[in-house]
């Protein structure tokens, strides 16, 4: 066992460095391990982040951690966790060091989840080659610099009528694509008919464009329909397997039960963030609730 810390936080995004820098200054003795395998890696720039707006989402990250590293009582390290169990002191913590850095094995007093989710795109062939320029799956983040083009709303769950109603506010020019897969009910598709909104049921074979520009997207029958931007809604998944010990609540979805101060149901064990409902947020908004969060950390600690 190499160190004890008053906190560990797992994650390095907006939320887990928000809480970081709090809870430093605070005067706790922090370890952040960062996994590196943020999300939104693919998005060049992000907006709606007071000061930051346009800043590329890997900049913030270094920029945040640059700033709770320069804390004595803090330590940042590239590592991805493999388990948090319970132990006198708290918890244990392990982690498999990355990027060149040593593998951890250590004490905390405190956890702070922070690891946000991943992702599954819908099965596009060539999608992951527009995802971050030309799609998005922010409208928050990304609506902006789309407005007023030919938008695709590309999905294979059964919300979809919902985000192609909320992608009207930045385009009159929207059109549903389920690949054959996501779901629009009768009724859906009879209210989006009433927005001029329509709905293709078939399989889509590609995206296609000219060096990286999106034109449009071709369906399983050659048929090619021409869009120039779009909006992705992926499927979701919250990992906290290495939560051996502690066993949270959690919700349908997996997410992590908290309280308004980010406590779950495992006393001493706290999350932040995307891996708390509701789910994908705002960068501002993730690093607003880890700012809450390492709040309540320092008061249960008194």
């Amino acid at each position: 066992m190499s160190d004890t810390f008053d906190v560990v936080v797992i994650g390095g995004g907006p939320a887990g460095l928000s809480a970081a820098l709090n809870l430093v200054r605070a005067r706790q003795r922090v370890l952040l391990l960062d996994g590196n395998r943020p999300r939104n890696a693919a998005t060049l720039n992000s907006h709606g982040f007071l000061t930051r707006d346009g800043v590329s989402p890997l900049e913030l990250r270094k920029l945040g951690r640059e700033e709770v590293a320069g804390y004595d009582n803090a330590e940042v390290q590239f590592g991805t966790v493999t388990e948090v169990s319970a132990d006198d002191a708290g918890f244990r913590v392990k982690a498999d060091g990355i990027r060149g850095s040593a593998d951890r094995d250590v004490l905390a007093r405190r956890v702070l989840v922070a690891t946000g989710l991943t992702e599954t795109l819908p099965s596009i062939g060539n999608i992951r080659a527009y995802y971050g320029t030309a799609l998005h799956s922010c409208y928050e983040c990304d609506g902006f610099e789309k407005a007023g083009e030919p938008l695709a709303i590309v999905g294979e769950s059964d919300d979809l009528a919902q985000h192609a109603l909320l992608a009207t506010v930045w385009s009159r020019d929207v059109m549903v694509f389920t690949n054959g897969v996501g779901t629009v009910t009768d009724a859906d598709e009879r209210m989006l008919a009433e927005r001029n909104i329509p709905v293709e049921r078939r399989e889509v074979a590609e995206f296609v464009g000219e060096r990286g520009v999106l034109t449009g997207l071709r369906l399983v029958d050659g048929t090619v329909i021409e869009r120039t931007a779009g909006f992705i809604r992926p499927l979701w998944h919250a990992t906290h397997s290495y939560l051996s010990g502690p066993q949270p609540l959690t919700d349908d979805l997996g997410l992590l039960l908290v309280d308004s101060g980010g406590r779950t149901s495992v006393p001493g064990l706290y999350a932040a963030g995307d891996i708390t409902p509701p789910g994908p947020e705002q960068l501002i908004v993730a690093a607003g609730a880890g700012a809450q969060v390492s709040a309540a950390i320092v008061r249960d600690s008194i």
